[in-house]
């Protein structure tokens, strides 16, 4: 494949891009909801093993349940945000290799290896949550990724259904106030985190 993004478009999704703190009263639709896991699922994971579950709070009741288990400082962020996504994982993502993976028999590879699976599923639904940032920006929205939150409250709230369902780290999703911002922080040079040999 040779073509290339454009610069515009990488300034989109990285150059330009920032982590939003406010957001506009703007809507996210359904419509966009949908199109961001479109192509977030279409992003590589090991064995295809989509081990990412997403829940999109957007309804006012629902952001409102999140924001009570996050802190202080958070809060607003969510509360605030059309869309704010919890990002977790499924522990037993290796029961639906059998249709995800169908070349080979992947789920006895996880099998009794729970620890094994926890960092496969923490590990690949990170990657996923990553892939729906870029989907996002893609799409002309803004993000706010955040930890600072109760992450087993959050899951006895909203995974009560699925038991070997965990939350990891949250995303607001919307249109972003740049007022809000900070000063773009300092990037490194490559020769200073890395290595090639």
């Amino acid at each position: 494949m040779t073509d290339t993004l454009s610069d515009a478009d990488l300034d989109l999704i990285f150059r330009e891009a920032r982590s939003m703190n406010g957001w506009l009263d703007k809507e996210v639709t359904d419509e966009q909801i949908h199109a961001i896991y479109e192509l977030l699922k279409m992003g590589p994971t090991s064995a295809n093993q989509q081990s990412g579950r997403f829940v999109w709070c957007k309804s006012k009741e629902s952001k409102e349940r999140l924001a009570q288990h996050a802190m202080e400082g958070n809060k607003e962020k969510i509360l605030t945000a059309p869309v704010c996504v919890i990002i977790g994982y499924d522990l037993d993502f290796h029961e639906q290799l059998p249709w995800l993976f169908p070349h080979t028999d992947a789920k006895s590879w996880f099998e009794g290896d729970e620890e094994g699976r926890r960092e496969q599923a923490f590990r690949n639904s990170a990657l996923q949550g990553a892939y729906l940032m870029i989907a996002a920006r893609s799409l002309g929205l803004d993000c706010g990724p955040m930890s600072g939150f109760d992450q087993d409250a959050t899951t006895r709230e909203f995974f009560a259904d699925q038991p070997r369902y965990r939350a990891d780290w949250l995303c607001s999703i919307g249109y972003g106030d740049r007022t809000t911002i900070f000063d773009r922080s300092p990037r490194p040079d490559f020769d200073r985190f890395n290595q090639l040999i």
